[in-house]
Order: structure tokens, then C-alpha cells, then sequence
């Protein structure tokens, strides 16, 4: 069992100015999508299970792949995150399943070597609907320069009876970063800047 994927594509921008200023470096953003028929399409199935541990791997690891020579190197990502958009004969569960497993993210987290988890979307829409990928730095998740939301579309998908799953990607933060990040409000607020998750 494998997916039925109808088409790949890779979105990728560079932002050389940014708020009437030249960025430093150019702010690069990327992703790469897969169509992908939906085995579950206009019906209710219970166990989702046989598909998302067929599907997930491969979907992963040719994402993946493509991610990274996008990129250049996994070392060249500072930022990621994962989105599905389910078409309208489909559950927004059955965007998740295919993006909510380690046998998806997995093999991007790897490739990039990161700590932080893999933020994401699921969501369901017509043909052209707009995919948003929350990124996130892969080591930090106080990082707020790094808090970015890469959306594109696909004028032909979803279809129907399709899911597109996609990764994204960001070589830098936003240009001329300076909301501060989370540690300097915690520390604000009395909070405990070695535990920012306790807050």
C-alpha cells in the first residue's frame, strides 16, 4: 500500500526588503507539498490506522528529501513546520493522520537535527484554499524572530477526494527582529527564564 500521489510542488520565496529596509540576510522561505488521493474520501472510516502507517513513512522521508536540497542542508533550516489541508469529501482527521505521527515528522526533525516539536495545521478546503505552515525555531521555542507563517496555493488542489501535506522551511528569521523574546517577558513577569514551560 502506497499513496496515490497526483502531483509534488515546492513554493519558495526570498524577501530582500522587508518593513522599507534591506534585510541583512536574505528572509528565505520554502516548502514542498504532496497531492495526495485521500483513501478515506466520502465515507466514515474507523480504523485509519493501515494507511497512515503505510502512507506516513513515505511521505516523510521524499518531503523530506526535497526540503533538504532545497535548503542546501539541514544545518541551513533555522525554521520548521508541517501543515494538511484535506479536500471537502474528507475529515479533518484524515489531514491529521497523515502529518500526526512519527512516521511523518520523524524524518524531517532528524534531518535537521532539531529539538523543538514541529509545529503545525490541519484544515479542510476546496481547490486553491490557502495552506498555512506555522514555523518555528527548531531548537528554540522562545525564539520570536522565528515565529513565522509561510501560505501559499495550489490552484488545482485540494481536490475533493485529495489531501495535501506539506513541509516548510526558513533559512533565518524575520528581518530587523525586535519584539524581544519569550524569556524577556517571563523575566518581566517573575517567571522562572530556566523553565518557560512551567508559565
Amino acid at each position: 500500500m502506497t499513496p496515490d500521489i497526483r502531483k509534488i510542488v515546492t513554493f519558495d520565496e526570498e524577501t530582500l526588503v522587508e518593513g522599507f529596509r534591506p534585510a541583512d540576510r536574505p528572509w528565505r522561505m520554502f516548502a514542498v507539498a504532496a497531492v495526495v488521493r485521500n483513501p478515506w474520501a466520502g465515507r466514515y472510516v474507523e480504523d485509519l490506522g493501515p494507511e497512515i502507517r503505510a502512507y506516513g513513512p513515505v511521505l516523510g522521508q521524499e518531503l523530506t528529501r526535497r526540503m533538504i536540497a532545497l535548503a542546501g542542508s539541514g544545518d541551513a533550516i533555522e525554521a520548521y513546520g508541517k501543515a494538511a489541508v484535506v479536500g471537502l469529501d474528507g475529515e479533518v482527521e484524515h489531514a491529521s493522520g497523515l502529518i500526526h505521527t512519527l512516521r511523518f515528522g520523524n524524518f524531517f526533525r532528524e534531518a535537521v537535527e532539531a529539538k523543538s516539536y514541529l509545529s503545525f495545521t490541519n484544515t479542510r478546503g476546496p481547490a486553491n484554499a490557502p495552506i498555512m505552515i506555522p514555523l518555528m525555531d527548531k531548537n528554540d521555542a522562545g525564539r520570536r524572530s522565528h515565529y513565522l507563517t509561510l501560505q501559499f496555493a495550489i490552484p488545482d488542489a485540494p481536490r475533493a477526494d485529495e489531501i495535501v501535506v506539506v513541509l516548510g522551511g526558513a533559512t533565518t528569521g524575520r528581518p530587523h527582529h525586535r519584539i524581544g523574546d519569550r524569556y524577556q517577558d517571563l523575566k518581566e513577569l517573575g517567571h522562572d527564564v530556566d523553565n518557560p514551560a512551567a508559565v
